[in-house]
C-alpha cells in the first residue's frame, strides 16, 4: 500500500475516534468509516466517465478512505451485470439502466444512484453520403454554413427515398434504455421519421415495430468503424466518437444532445440497493468524492480539462487521441470538417446543479419508455413518481454535499438549497419540437407527442 494511503488511512481513523469523544473532532469523520475500503468500479469507454478517473487520479477516493481500481467494460450489459452479481461495486452508467433494471425490463435488479455525473455530452453523426443528401434540406447561413440545430426533417426525404427503394435504414444507438436511444428517437420523430415501437409483452424487443428508420445496438467505441463499413448510416453516441468521424473523415455530426434537450441529464453513478443499505458510510463517502471531481471538472470556467483531457486519452480511461477528446471537452464542437462552433456546456459535469439526482431526470426516461412501448401500458402518475424515488437517492447525495460545506471543502450555494428542495425541475422548455416537460406531470406529457404511445394504447 502507498504510504498516502497509509496516512490519509490513519487520518479518517484518527477521525472516527474522534466522533467517540477521543480526539479533537474532525467533520468528516461524523460520517463514520468506510464500512468497505477497497472497491472496484466499471466505466465505458466514454468522456463522460471523467468523474471516476478524476476522483481517483486526484486522490478525492483517498481522502475518503476508499482504495479504488477502475476497470473499462466491454459493453453496457457486461457492465450492469458485474454491478448486479458484486463483481464491480459500483459503475459509470446510462441513467436509464438502473431505471429499467427496478422496473424489471431486462435484468431486474434494485440499483439506485445517489449521483448524477454529466449533462449534455453526445451528438448524432451520420455517413458522408446521407449526409449529402441531407444538405439540399438544411439552411445556410450567410457565410455558406448551416443553421444550427439541424432538425430530422432534413433526413426524411432521405428515409423516405430509401424505405420506397425498399432498403433499410439502419442507424445505431448504445444500448435500449440509453440515453442515445432515447435522443436518436426524440430527433427523428420531431422531424416525422417514426423509429419504432417495443412490445416487450409479445416478446419483440427489436425496437422496430412500424419503424421508418431501423435502430439497432452499437458498442460506443465500434459506431466509427460500424458506419465506415455502411452497415449503419447514422449513429448516436457519446464523446469521442462523433468526432472521431470528423478525424476519420467518414462522417459529419449534424446535431447535439443540447441543442435536442437543452442540458439533459445524462449518465449517473450505479450502485446496487444492497451496496447502499450494507455499507451506508461507503455510499456516502464515495458520493462525497465524486463531487469533488465533478467541481474539479468545473471550476474556473473549464480551466482544467486540458489536464483532464490528458488524464482521458490514457488506454486505460478512453484511450482516443487528445485533440479528439479535446474538441468537445474544452467547449468546442465540430460538425462538418472545419465547422467549428463555440459550445461551452456540451459536457457539464457540475455546474446547473448537474450532479444532483433528480426525480424528474428519472421520470422523463420512465416517459420515453412508456412512449416507445418498453412499458407496456399505462401508468398513473404516482407510479412514475414511486419508481423515480425508488432509483434516484438525492438523501444520499444531501448526507455528502452537507458534509462537504460542514468541512468547507464546498458552499451551501453550489447546491441546490436541500431545505425546499422537492426533486423536480421547473418546467423545461429547452427541447427542439418547443414540447415543454413537467416531471410532476408524466401522462399530461406524453400525450403531447404526435409519434409515440397515448393513454390507453397497448400495442
Amino acid at each position: 500500500m502507498k504510504w498516502t494511503q497509509l496516512f490519509r488511512r490513519a487520518a479518517i481513523t484518527v477521525g472516527l475516534a474522534s466522533t467517540l469523544g477521543l480526539a479533537t473532532p474532525a467533520t468528516s469523520a461524523e460520517l463514520g468509516y468506510p464500512e468497505k475500503e477497497e472497491l472496484t468500479f466499471g466505466f465505458i469507454k466514454l468522456t463522460d466517465m471523467a468523474p471516476i478517473a478524476i476522483a481517483y487520479e486526484k486522490g478525492f477516493f483517498e481522502d475518503e478512505g476508499l482504495y479504488v481500481t477502475i476497470e473499462a467494460q466491454a459493453n453496457w450489459k457486461v457492465l450492469l451485470d458485474g454491478v448486479i452479481d458484486g463483481r464491480l461495486d459500483g459503475a459509470h452508467m446510462l441513467a436509464g439502466q438502473p431505471i429499467a433494471a427496478t422496473m424489471g425490463f431486462g435484468t431486474k435488479a434494485e440499483i439506485i444512484t445517489p449521483f448524477s455525473m454529466d449533462l449534455n455530452g453526445n451528438g448524432i453523426t451520420v455517413s458522408n453520403e446521407i449526409w449529402e443528401q441531407m444538405k439540399p434540406n438544411i439552411p445556410k447561413m450567410d457565410n455558406g454554413l448551416p443553421v444550427h440545430p439541424i432538425k430530422a426533417d432534413a433526413l426524411k426525404p432521405v428515409v423516405e427515398k430509401y424505405k420506397a427503394a425498399g432498403k433499410p435504414f439502419n442507424m445505431g444507438m448504445v444500448f435500449p434504455v440509453s440515453t442515445h436511444n432515447y435522443e436518436l428517437r426524440y430527433w427523428l420523430a420531431a422531424g416525422g421519421i417514426h423509429p419504432g415501437y417495443y412490445a416487450p409483452h409479445k416478446g419483440d424487443i427489436s425496437g422496430q415495430i412500424d419503424a421508418d428508420a431501423l435502430l439497432s445496438v452499437t458498442p460506443p467505441p465500434q459506431m466509427p468503424a460500424t458506419l465506415e463499413a455502411g452497415t449503419i448510416y447514422g449513429y448516436c453516441v457519446g464523446e469521442p466518437w462523433n468526432q472521431q468521424a470528423v478525424f476519420k473523415g467518414i462522417g459529419v455530426p449534424v446535431v447535439t444532445d443540447y441543442e435536442i434537450w437543452k442540458d439533459n441529464p445524462e449518465k449517473v453513478f450505479g450502485i446496487t440497493k444492497t451496496f447502499a443499505e450494507k455499507y451506508p458510510n461507503t455510499a456516502i463517502r464515495i458520493t462525497r468524492a465524486l463531487i469533488r471531481a465533478a467541481m474539479w471538472l468545473d471550476e474556473n470556467n473549464n480551466a482544467n480539462r486540458p489536464e483532464a483531457v490528458k488524464i482521458l486519452s490514457r488506454s486505460n480511461y478512453v484511450g482516443a487521441d487528445y485533440e479528439v477528446i479535446a474538441n468537445s471537452m474544452t467547449g468546442t464542437f465540430e460538425y462538418e470538417k472545419g465547422d467549428k462552433r463555440e459550445v461551452p456546456d456540451f459536457n457539464v459535469f457540475f455546474r446547473y446543479h448537474a450532479t444532483y439526482p433528480y426525480y424528474s431526470d428519472a421520470i422523463w426516461y420512465l416517459t420515453q419508455m412508456r412512449r416507445w412501448g418498453q412499458i407496456s401500458e399505462d401508468k398513473s402518475d404516482d407510479w412514475y413518481k414511486e419508481m423515480a424515488a425508488k432509483v434516484y437517492r438525492p438523501d444520499i447525495y444531501r448526507a455528502a454535499a452537507e458534509s462537504l460545506i460542514k468541512d468547507k471543502l464546498a458552499s451551501a450555494d453550489q447546491f441546490p438549497d436541500f431545505s425546499s428542495e422537492d426533486g423536480y425541475r421547473e418546467p423545461q422548455t429547452h427541447f427542439i419540437d418547443g414540447i415543454v416537460y413537467n416531471g410532476q406531470k408524466p401522462n399530461e406529457y406524453i400525450g403531447k407527442f404526435p409519434i409515440g404511445l397515448k393513454a390507453g394504447q397497448k400495442l
